[in-house]
């Protein structure tokens, strides 16, 4: 009676390991580069290895101005010009590549990136990567959102939605 309770059990924790934060001795960046690289393109809806760019194509760009339906963007995106987003609830999502969850909400989001909420703006960061976001926020887990104002105070902060109505939710 214990040995299928003991499977489950089991199995739950592979499950789980494919969404746990690298260990403690790996290098933050081990993620081959094509595998980081399609985190980085969040508007790329169906990503594809032998095309994935970090840089957005131009159709990639026009989606991020945060008039209308809300915008998913690159934090590179995000960086390059802050302000145009300052009346939108802006949202950091913390993803890795390689997180089972992270994917399921990527693909849920990019599905449907009309369903996006008008005034949400979801800035896609690379968990692999992003160490000094990670450290300023205290993300120490992928697949986490953090809600910051136009000054990048942190308003709020979870873990989990795999919906744009979701993260929606979430904001303060």
């Amino acid at each position: 009676m214990h040995a299928p309770v003991a499977l489950v059990a089991v199995a739950l924790g592979l499950v789980l390991a494919g969404c746990a934060s690298p260990s403690a001795d790996s290098p933050s960046s081990s993620p081959a580069p094509e595998t980081s690289a399609a985190a980085a393109s969040p508007t790329q809806a169906t990503p594809s290895a032998s095309s994935a760019e970090a840089s957005p194509s131009a159709e990639t760009t026009s989606e991020a101005a945060p008039a209308g339906p809300g915008s998913y963007i690159t934090l590179a995106e995000y960086d390059a010009d802050r302000s145009a987003y300052d009346s939108t609830d802006v949202v950091l999502f913390f993803n890795a590549s390689w997180c089972s969850t992270c994917k399921v909400a990527r693909d849920n989001i990019e599905a449907d990136l009309a369903a996006i909420p008008s005034g949400l703006t979801i800035v896609v960061v690379d968990f692999d990567t992003a160490n000094d976001l990670r450290q300023k926020y205290g993300v120490t887990v992928q697949h986490t959102f953090v809600q910051v104002d136009a000054a990048g105070t942190e308003l709020a902060k979870w873990s989990g939605s795999v919906t744009a109505d979701e993260i929606a939710k979430n904001t303060v």
